[in-house]
């Protein structure tokens, strides 16, 4: 009777196991990536760039895949001079991002409300000439050289850190997100360091901030 009893319950044991991992395997099946879009214009570096000398513009398109994980990607045309301790250059291109950010916060009500973090890849392939590169002479004397247009490309890690909050009851949203960035290779002329790299900023450092303001639509 009791080993009856003890096989009937070890079974029985098996069966809620199995049930269970069936369940599991069930939920697991039934996750499907629905299609959704998000499309945004950086609107504040566009206004700047009719009062500066950095034209920049640039966008996004972004994807809940899953849960709180989001894909995007970003890309844009720079145009830029550098004219600071001798230098007189000037580089312009397209620039691209793919990346990925995950809602660290969200609203309840809109899961598209809130704040988040991120990371991407970043490249950009552009044409820089310089007018002017400062040398040191003998005896302290200086004087300067130039470089004729070449075609350049660089890459770079960068992060991102923003927020998304909805415009009322539409489909628009604000997102305003800082970018740090860190420069990991790029081509050089003549061993010439660049001095701009569209997308990326002014590159006597490796390291930049970026900031973006932008108005997106939600599909």
């Amino acid at each position: 009777m009791k080993k009856k009893l003890i096989f009937t319950s070890f079974f029985s044991l098996l069966g809620l196991l199995f049930s269970a991992q069936e369940k599991k395997e069930a939920v697991k099946e039934k996750w499907k990536y629905e299609p959704n879009f998000m499309v945004g214009v950086d609107v504040l570096n566009t206004g700047i760039s009719f009062f500066s000398d950095r034209q920049l513009f640039q966008g996004f398109i972004s994807s809940k895949i899953k849960d709180n994980i989001h894909g995007i990607v970003e890309a844009g045309f720079e145009k830029n001079i550098y004219q600071k301790n001798g230098y007189d250059a000037t580089a312009n291109g397209p620039f691209f991002k793919v990346g990925a950010f995950y809602m660290l916060a969200k609203d309840r009500e809109n899961e598209f409300n809130g704040f988040y973090g991120g990371a991407k890849l970043a490249g950009s392939f552009y044409n820089q000439e310089y007018f002017a590169i400062p040398i040191r002479g003998f005896g302290g004397s200086s004087s300067s050289i130039s470089l004729p247009a070449s075609s350049q490309s660089s890459f770079w890690l960068e992060g991102t850190i923003g927020g998304r909050v909805q415009l009322f009851e539409s489909n628009f949203f604000i997102d305003v997100n800082m970018q740090p960035r860190y420069l990991v290779t790029t081509s050089k002329q003549d061993e010439v360091v660049p001095m701009i790299v569209p997308g990326f900023g002014r590159s006597s450092s490796k390291f930049t901030m970026g900031f973006a303001w932008n108005i997106a639509y939600k599909f």
